[in-house]
């Protein structure tokens, strides 16, 4: 700042307040501190600001878990709300252990960051949180609710979602819906089993068997020749714990010659991009995680104006595609 003073002939103050969009500078001024500043390449130091102003203008984002499907959609959401409030985002992980957790968040608050978004897929995480006591404002993301008043949670309604799936093929016909879940360590999976088996039992008539993957392709293709083989063939109707999965089913079943929608109605969830390009075109439950990204932030600039926070659930969509219709 000094330097670019020098070279516009004016003092350092003056160059603070140009740099701040201070009013009171002249326009003849304000261009030559600019022209300095441009011929210098002087960037403001943001760690000495934040510490002279106690603010600096970030909030942390930890990913905690290695199954966070989507997730550049939901940091693109996290990313684009905290700009638009004028914050930029501060990226660290974590991947297990509580109080590894813990230290993670607290690094973040040593580094002045005003708030922390964490985005979580396993119920440990939510644990862990339990446990800090940094005064900053928490919220975490897709891992339902957090027993704990001072941290703000955010997730797209699991449950709801199997419920519109279930709602769906029971509505064509379908009396038997199989579940190829998730694995069953993560919150998504264990709500969307929920969601599912409650649907279920709300609607006489219905049944289906729950087998676990892990959300990739390939449990999907293991656990659908599964079905194949079992005895009596597969069932009318299979809800995939996620697109990925239902990709190995449709692998599987073109292998074993199971026609979709034909023999078998095929639901997925998260209408990843080029769901809609599979042949058949996958029905599927869509999320919008660019708003849950968002959400979060939300959240977080309320608890940092001193509102009260608490847990907000979004609501998912069904997309309707060709890989289902009512059985034969």
């Amino acid at each position: 700042m000094v330097d670019v003073a020098r070279l516009a002939g004016v003092s350092h103050v003056t160059v603070s307040r140009v740099v701040n969009g201070h009013p009171s500078v002249s326009a003849d001024t304000r261009a030559r501190v600019e022209a300095a500043i441009a011929e210098l390449g002087y960037r403001r130091n943001s760690m000495a600001r934040a510490l002279k102003s106690g603010s600096s203008s970030t909030i942390g984002v930890v990913i905690a878990g290695s199954e966070l499907y989507e997730l550049p959609r939901l940091l693109l959401g996290l990313e684009t709300a905290a700009r638009r409030a004028g914050y930029w985002v501060s990226l660290a992980s974590w991947m297990d252990g509580a109080g590894d957790l813990a230290e993670t968040v607290q690094r973040l608050a040593d580094q002045s960051v005003e708030a922390v978004a964490v985005v979580a897929d396993r119920p440990v995480a939510v644990d862990a949180l339990a446990t800090i006591t940094s005064r900053i404002p928490l919220s975490v993301v897709m891992s339902g609710d957090v027993p704990n008043p001072r941290v703000a949670s955010v997730e797209v309604d699991q449950d709801l979602g199997a419920g519109l799936v279930v709602r769906h093929l029971a509505g064509l016909g379908h009396r038997e819906i199989v579940h190829l879940s998730g694995a069953l360590r993560t919150w998504d999976a264990r709500a969307r089993v929920e969601g599912w088996r409650a649907e279920l039992e709300a609607t006489p008539g219905l049944s289906g068997d729950l087998l676990e993957g892990d959300f990739t392709a390939e449990s999907g293709y293991r656990l659908a020749h599964e079905l194949v083989s079992r005895p009596g063939g597969p069932p009318g109707a299979v809800f995939a714990g996620n697109d990925q999965m239902a990709m190995g089913v449709l692998a599987a079943f073109a292998e074993r010659g199971v026609s979709v929608p034909g023999d078998v109605s095929l639901v997925g969830f998260d209408d990843q991009v080029g769901s809609g390009y599979l042949v058949p075109a996958l029905t599927t439950v869509r999320q919008d995680f660019a708003a849950l990204g968002e959400a979060a932030i939300e959240s977080l600039l309320a608890a940092l104006r001193g509102d009260v926070v608490g847990h907000r659930k979004l609501e998912p969509e069904l997309v309707v595609r060709r890989s289902t219709a009512p059985p034969r």
